[in-house]
């Protein structure tokens, strides 16, 4: 359907005749103002009716009801006016969707409610399972109506609206606090930005997932492929990637969608009593009911089920139907449907007792191999890769799927042109699961593992006591790019603009062999490079040279010595204060460390007696790299950094795992203790950091950051 312009306001004459006196002529001018203002007021809030009409039924209800260079003009109309009269501009005309300015971060904001993760079951026997548990918490419950919808795979938003506006949007974050992300929700075409409702509530929060169709991940990754930029994995990763970007209108432009599953009416009852204004509906199947007159996307795939028997038909119905869906669904979420029923069962600490999410297996799909090809990796590890005949699974297509070793190619018994069954490693690394040998071509001819490297051409080894096949020698092409882009890491020696396309291609034209030939590169010989200009070369070089003051435990780290992470490296800097101190230390002086096994120490042995990597040690030295700790020496009468204190850890650190923080702070002499009390010295906060982080706060506890924690453990604080 179109419609026409016709329907338009009029617009404002301006020959109205003159009038004889001053006197006349000052009202007459006043009063024909006030009547341009009231018909310009009156032709914006009309096309805004019409813009917002039209959103509408071509967002959520996909019936589109007007045509696109029509929507266009009107849209185009409402600028120029809205230019014209700022005063004129509202919060929710479909001019503000996308804003003009990046924003320069996400501020965390506490949840009003907080939003609890599902317990999972893999099958229709684990529902029945849980199903028989609450039954046991409420008597003579009996089958309880239930409300099934597929559980879609993107991100949660929770969006806060007041006298029907909106006016926030979070995303879930650790279920307690989330990020303000409000400006790039409201470029999401099927929220709305104002309820479709004459009496809303005084408040309102709506809950659901933002989530990317197929259609438009392909679109986007097409995109990023011609552009030569990194292919998304997944739609879900890609949606919160998006929704996490500081520029709204990169989110615009990735056409994100919405579907709305929650509503909850804070102060319902006191809500229901004033007059004109909607209680909160006492069931979920009323509630998506309430969602869709309010505006809001509601998936159509949805069921009232009287009995657990309709949802084990729902979810066996859709474990084959889903994959003709536009977005991808991995399960079904199961409510009960009677809210007075779930506030009775109430939650667990981690999960509703009234709702579940019934998954289903990793999807496998058939397909035949047509290649089998290796990767060579940092550390040396051959890792055979099968080139597949292209597969759509889990929603993207897939032509690679990993061997993970040889061993592994063994046991499988692959030959070229086999059909293999192929899943997603933790829905996102394609592997192959395992053959359909009745399907071998007569003539197919089996594979093995390379005995040379076919990067370098060297010889391989297998370590008897390990699986993985490697290529031990260090001018690898393979191995020197590897070692090049965990060197300039940021929880190494953090080299800013140091790429992994520059990388490469300093590798193979023979510009750069070892991390150390990086503290040769000049400006010039940069600039000689394709796309290389003098401004980006010397950023390049500046950043190169800047990271010769990263400290001795980044130095080690950075070295890629097998088995010696960031934690470790930070152990062994602090106990052997320079790499001269390493070298001369025996097996059993490494191996005693706290936190350092006897693998890891072996490994550190090994490595800095190998001749090739001291020569690399002197290099660095001579290049001006940190390999002496610069940290005060601790004597006998020294106190430990945190001796005697007391830390918590909350929310995701960017490098270390809360068992690696615990494991330093404990080497330091502090304690660390679950929970925030007056009695807390230090709180370690990360990224959606949620309630401690809010107890700190009010108690006026210190906070240190990953970077504070490690500097006052290296004593640089």
């Amino acid at each position: 359907m179109t419609a026409s312009l016709t329907d338009a306001a009029p617009t404002i004459r301006s020959d109205a005749p003159l009038a004889r006196s001053v006197t006349v002529n000052y009202g007459l001018a006043t009063r024909l103002s006030k009547d341009m203002g009231n018909a310009t007021k009156q032709q914006v809030e009309q096309l805004r009716a019409q813009l917002q009409t039209a959103s509408y039924a071509y967002y959520v209800l996909d019936q589109p009801t007007m045509e696109d260079a029509v929507y266009d003009r009107l849209y185009r109309q409402l600028q120029q006016l809205e230019a014209q009269h700022p005063d004129l501009v509202t919060p929710d005309s479909p001019t503000q969707r996308v804003g003009e300015r990046p924003a320069q971060q996400f501020n965390s904001v506490r949840h009003n409610i907080p939003l609890y993760s599902l317990e999972n079951a893999f099958g229709v026997e684990e529902y029945r399972a849980w199903q028989d548990k609450w039954q046991r918490l409420i008597p003579d419950a009996g089958d309880r109506p239930a409300v099934a919808e597929l559980k879609i795979d993107g991100s949660a938003l929770a969006l806060t609206y007041e006298n029907g506006l909106l006016v926030r949007g979070l995303t879930r974050g650790d279920g307690t606090t989330g990020e303000n992300i409000t400006q790039n929700v409201k470029t999401i075409r099927s929220i709305p930005l104002r309820l479709q409702t004459d009496a809303p509530p005084a408040q309102v929060e709506v809950r659901g997932e933002a989530f990317l169709p197929l259609s438009e991940f392909e679109r986007i990754n097409q995109e990023r492929a011609a552009a030569d930029a990194a292919l998304f994995a997944n739609p879900r990763n890609a949606a919160a990637g998006t929704l996490r970007q500081l520029d709204s209108r990169i989110v615009a432009d990735r056409r994100l969608d919405f579907f709305a599953y929650t509503l909850i009416i804070p102060d319902a009852a006191q809500a229901a009593s004033q007059s004109g204004e909607t209680a909160q509906p006492i069931t979920q199947w009323a509630s998506l009911s309430q969602l869709q007159a309010w505006g809001f996307k509601v998936n159509p795939n949805c069921q009232l089920c009287q009995t657990a028997d309709d949802v084990a038909a729902f979810y066996d119905r859709w474990s084959t139907a889903r994959r003709t869906l536009p977005y991808l669904t991995d399960g079904v979420v199961v409510k009960l449907n009677d809210f007075d029923l779930q506030r009775q069962l109430g939650f667990t600490q981690k999960f509703p007792r009234w709702a579940i999410a019934l998954k289903y297996p990793a999807e496998e799909v058939p397909t035949r191999i047509l290649n089998v090809s290796v990767q060579v990796g940092r550390t040396g590890a051959v890792t055979p890769v099968a080139e597949l005949e292209p597969v759509q699974l889990a929603g993207t297509t897939v032509a690679r799927a990993t061997l993970h070793n040889g061993d592994r190619l063994q046991e499988l018994d692959l030959h070229i042109g086999d059909t293999a069954v192929v899943r997603k490693a933790g829905e996102i690394i394609p592997e192959v699961v395992r053959l359909l040998p009745e399907l071998r071509p007569p003539d197919a001819v089996r594979v093995q593992m390379p005995t040379y490297c076919p990067e370098c051409g060297q010889a391989l080894v297998k370590p008897a006591d390990e699986v993985v096949t490697r290529c031990i020698n260090a001018s690898c092409p393979a191995i020197v790019r590897g070692a090049l882009i965990h060197w300039a890491r940021r929880d190494a020696l953090d080299i800013n603009g140091l790429g992994v396309k520059w990388i490469e291609q300093w590798v193979e034209q023979g510009m750069v062999r070892s991390v150390a030939d990086l503290y040769t590169l000049t400006v010039s010989q940069l600039m000689a490079l394709d796309r290389m200009g003098e401004k980006l070369a010397t950023k390049i070089v500046e950043a190169i040279a800047d990271s010769k003051q990263q400290s001795w435990s980044r130095v080690l780290y950075g070295l890629g010595i097998r088995h010696v992470g960031a934690v470790n490296a930070q152990v062994l800097a602090q106990e052997f204060r320079s790499v001269d101190a390493l070298r001369d230390a025996k097996i059993e002086d490494i191996e005693a460390v706290f936190g350092i096994g006897p693998e890891i120490a072996q490994s550190v042995y090994e490595w800095l007696r190998h001749p090739a990597n001291w020569q690399l040690i002197e290099q660095l030295q001579a290049a001006g790299l940190q390999l002496v700790s610069t940290a005060p020496m601790p004597d006998s009468t020294q106190q430990l950094p945190f001796t005697g204190k007391t830390l918590v850890i909350t929310g995701t650190l960017p490098t270390l795992s809360r068992h690696e923080a615990k494991a330093l702070i404990e080497q330091a002499g502090g304690k660390v203790t679950g929970s925030v009390s007056a009695k807390t010295d230090f709180l370690v906060a990360g990224a959606d950091a949620g309630s401690k982080l809010a107890k700190a706060e009010k108690l006026g506890i210190a906070q240190l950051s990953e970077t504070d924690l490690l500097a006052q453990l290296n004593g640089e604080s």
